[in-house]
């Protein structure tokens, strides 16, 4: 897009040339004859950035620019923006993520509720800080603690693969037990969508490989057969699979909750908005009310809203993507404290997540998927985040794949 229409040939040469010298001078590396399709998701954030330079962007602005990347890939880009304001330019760096916003800022403003709440220099402030003002009151995060009854596996995958596609499952096995966390990281478009679809039940074709819940095969079972057996399900995407848009919340929360229904199919009008003002109430949703439309909130308050529905239900299996996308520090603290108490309940839960910092929070074991394979899960306290970014490459053992379902490498595992 950076030549005339007009003109009847393209520069390409000296394209290449001057992509190549902007590279250099950013420390942005690239081989300008690379298909997009085949760099990783880190090369091809370089290249969305190179593209804003190589027409002469003194102003980036840069809006959650490390959600689709490794930790290492992360410091990289934070270098290369270090070497980028050094050089006279001025970057806007939008983030929930409070420590990297304290790690690549100079100076910070806080927005809430669509105000600007508060300006300071980044060296004048803290973690603890900021989230009281995008908040308004103090965040407790929860406190990590293990698992403290585990119970038998209630959830298994055993050698499970997917039709090739744009994401693929490649010979994954994986047990959830009652009352853990297993978390599951990973470079978005991996495998995590199939994963979840396997278990959830939403890909209509079985996949090979057995999957069981409660000792019964699943494999061809239907979501609401699923949810029937105590399994519920967040999915990543809240418009159009975890809630319909033009529905009210009201009518949104019976696609998976029933207990307004009939015996013989009536629906209990006045129970259906109680319980969808129950979980505005509980989970601080901004709303209209029960009546407003799905489509008429924020990300952030539709994905309160969905995942309070799902918790609030009391499952016995609980899959969860993206638990915290999109809200504030508060909201995403009440969130994984709510998790962990129905972990504590006895709940087996999967947590899938590109937040680092949350899994590890959250997690009492951690697996990685990387090229459409699941790695072992293992012990949260016996891994590093280092450990877990290698791995968000496809760097383990090729042995490990077999994974997750309780043997790794070293043998058989209990968890925590």
């Amino acid at each position: 897009g950076a030549e005339p229409l007009w003109q009847a040939f393209t520069r390409r040469q000296a394209a290449a040339e001057r992509l190549e010298a902007v590279a250099h001078r950013f420390g942005l590396g690239v081989d300008p004859e690379a298909l997009v399709g085949r760099l990783s998701v880190g090369e091809r954030q370089r290249v969305e950035i190179l593209k804003a330079l190589y027409r002469g962007a003194r102003i980036l602005i840069l809006d959650e620019p490390t959600a689709v990347l490794t930790p290492q890939e992360s410091e990289a880009l934070f270098a290369v923006l270090g070497q980028m304001v050094a050089q006279g330019l001025s970057i806007i760096f939008i983030s929930h993520k409070l420590g990297e916003v304290l790690r690549v800022s100079q100076r910070i403003a806080v927005l809430r509720a669509g105000r600007l709440v508060a300006e300071t220099q980044a060296a004048d402030t803290n973690q603890a800080q900021l989230a009281l003002w995008m908040v308004g009151h103090a965040v407790d995060a929860p406190q990590r603690r293990p698992a403290q009854a585990v119970g038998s596996p209630v959830c298994v995958l055993d050698d499970v693969s997917t039709a090739p596609a744009r994401e693929r499952l490649l010979h994954a096995s994986l047990s959830l037990h009652a009352g853990e966390i297993v978390a599951i990281a990973g470079v978005s478009g991996n495998g995590q969508q199939e994963l979840l679809a396997a278990l959830s039940g939403e890909d209509p074709r079985a996949p090979r490989g057995s999957v069981s819940l409660f000792g019964s095969d699943i494999a061809r079972a239907s979501p609401r057969r699923r949810r029937r057996m105590g399994l519920h399900f967040v999915p990543e995407e809240r418009l159009g699979r975890g809630a319909v848009p033009e529905l009210s919340l009201a009518q949104n929360t019976l696609l998976t909750r029933t207990e307004a229904v009939t015996r013989w199919g009536w629906l209990r009008q006045a129970q259906v908005q109680r319980l969808a003002q129950h979980l505005i109430s509980r989970y601080q949703v901004r709303a209209g009310g029960a009546g407003a439309a799905a489509r008429s909130l924020s990300g952030g308050n539709l994905q309160k809203f969905i995942v309070g529905r799902e918790i609030d239900a009391a499952p016995k299996v609980l899959l969860i993507a993206q638990p915290t996308w999109g809200v504030d520090v508060g909201a995403a603290a009440q969130i994984r404290a709510e998790l962990l108490r129905l972990r504590d309940a006895g709940c087996a839960i999967l947590v899938i997540s590109e937040e680092l910092d949350e899994l590890f929070e959250l997690s009492d074991r951690l697996a990685v998927m990387a090229q459409g394979r699941l790695s072992p899960a293992v012990p949260v306290a016996e891994t590093s985040r280092a450990q877990i970014g290698e791995w968000m490459s496809g760097l383990w053992g090729r042995e490990s794949s077999r994974d997750a379902a309780g043997v790794g490498e070293g043998g058989a595992h209990v968890p925590a």
